[in-house]
């Protein structure tokens, strides 16, 4: 048995998931700005401006996962990582001075290509540095992480922003501290962990994995060594020799195609989309409609985000103590299941014209059965499912399907919730939620316990 330095382990697992966390803040902190930034650049009548406001960074997101797969194979995963710390300090610091909606709009894309590069590049590379028996709840770290990202944003919000009147006009909030000045703190903040994490990735190890297929095994065997010892370093180097073949083959996107990669990116594509098309993210991105829809003012909503974020960490940190306890189809089937029913429930409150706690107490629920299954599984099931040899390719097209997913989500929210009201769109995405747990059931295999090379075989 094998001896492993589980403090070196989850130090550089934090580092990278760092990512995880700037990603998180990113993604969410633009919900409690949307208030004030839209009346300061006089959008809240138009739902195309609001739609592309929000999901900007989506496009940056999907440039920064085609990216990831080019350039963490070229360079690796280490590299990379620094671009996304640099990318999310520039971006939180130019979406703050924004005086235009046009300079707001490019810096939401440059911090969207920094969640790009981050969500593709740091469960990767969490999953090729951990031993098999520990790596769902590793991985998970980078969930962990993104869920604290999220809760950082919300309470930072909260802290920031004055309180609103209840039914004040958009002028009164247009010239308000927080239409002026507190909406760009809110995205200011972000700097200091994205410097934070620009430091400390210099002191990541490169991927032991990355550096064998890179034809740089002599670099690899320090990692290893520090990771589990002596005899667990040489039996990982020659399993992960074996899964490689010819290094100097080159692998690009065209051979993702060929029959014998297909179906586990099928199978990691559908994943991608569903984590998104399940539609929780609409709970964080939008949160002011649909606590406004249950009969909450604009501070309160502020208030119930932080719920929400709290919640969504509790049912995190569940699901890192039972990813390799479970398995990963069982909170697979779960989560899909469970919010095809929460959702089902949500829409016919917003149909029966139910507000106040009832529907909060829906949206806190669904938030956490997400939290546990979706959310944190989803990335460790793309963190470990695609062949050594493709992987960087693979993960970067399915996180590029993923964020592809997310934009068309977040951009037809508010069309839908204007064309089918909340109840409508809520009901939507609960046959998504059970068209997922179907495929879920038949097509996805249980890898809990089984190395990187082991899975290869299996699927």
């Amino acid at each position: 048995m094998h001896k492993f330095n589980k403090l070196y382990i989850f130090g550089i697992s934090m580092i990278s998931a760092m990512g995880g966390l700037l990603f998180g803040y990113d993604w969410v902190v633009i919900g409690g700005a949307k208030p004030f930034y839209e009346r300061f650049f006089d959008i809240a009548s138009s739902a195309n401006l609001q739609a592309w406001a929000m999901s900007s960074a989506l496009v940056g997101c999907v440039l920064g996962a085609v990216v990831s797969g080019m350039v963490s194979d070229k360079f690796g995963r280490k590299w990379p990582l620094l671009l996304s710390a640099f990318l999310f300090t520039v971006a939180s610091l130019g979406t703050g001075f924004a005086s235009s909606y046009m300079v707001f709009i490019i810096f939401r894309i440059i911090g969207g290509i920094g969640i790009g590069l981050a969500s593709a590049l740091s469960p990767m590379y969490i999953a090729e540095i951990a031993p098999a028996h520990l790596r769902g709840r590793f991985v998970s770290l980078n969930q962990m992480t993104i869920v604290v990202g999220i809760l950082a944003a919300q309470v930072i919000n909260l802290l920031i922003a004055e309180k609103v009147p209840l039914g004040a006009s958009d002028e009164f909030i247009r010239a308000s501290w927080n239409g002026q000045i507190g909406w760009r703190w809110m995205f200011y903040a972000c700097a200091v962990p994205a410097t934070l994490f620009f430091i400390l990735a210099f002191f990541l190890p490169e991927s032991p994995r990355w550096l064998m297929k890179a034809g740089k095994s002599h670099k690899a065997l320090p990692t290893l060594k520090k990771i589990g010892g002596e005899a667990y370093a040489w039996d990982q180097m020659t399993s992960i020799q074996a899964t490689l073949g010819d290094v100097s083959e080159k692998v690009d996107f065209k051979a993702l195609l060929s029959p014998k990669f297909r179906s586990v990116l099928i199978i990691g594509i559908v994943l991608a989309v569903f984590q998104q098309w399940c539609g929780i993210n609409t709970v964080f991105n939008y949160a002011e409609e649909i606590f406004t829809a249950a009969g909450y003012g604009v501070s309160d909503t502020l208030f119930n985000i932080v719920i929400t974020g709290s919640v969504n960490l509790i049912f995190t940190l569940l699901a890192m103590f039972t990813v390799d306890n479970w398995g990963r189809k069982k909170l697979m089937l779960f989560g899909s299941i469970g919010l095809a029913m929460n959702y089902i429930l949500l829409g016919t409150a917003f149909y029966l014209g139910i507000k106040g706690i009832a529907v909060l107490s829906l949206v806190v629920i669904a938030i956490g059965i997400y939290a546990m299954s979706l959310a944190p599984i989803v990335w460790v099931i793309l963190s470990e499912i695609f062949p050594n040899r493709i992987r960087g390719a693979a993960m970067a097209m399915a996180t590029f399907a993923l964020w592809i997913a997310c934009f068309i989500l977040t951009y037809t929210f508010p069309l839908l919730n204007k064309g089918l009201g909340a109840a409508g769109t809520f009901w939507v995405y609960a046959g998504i939620c059970l068209l997922g747990f179907v495929f879920i059931l038949k097509k996805l295999p249980e890898t809990k316990g089984k190395s990187l090379e082991e899975i290869e075989t299996m699927i």
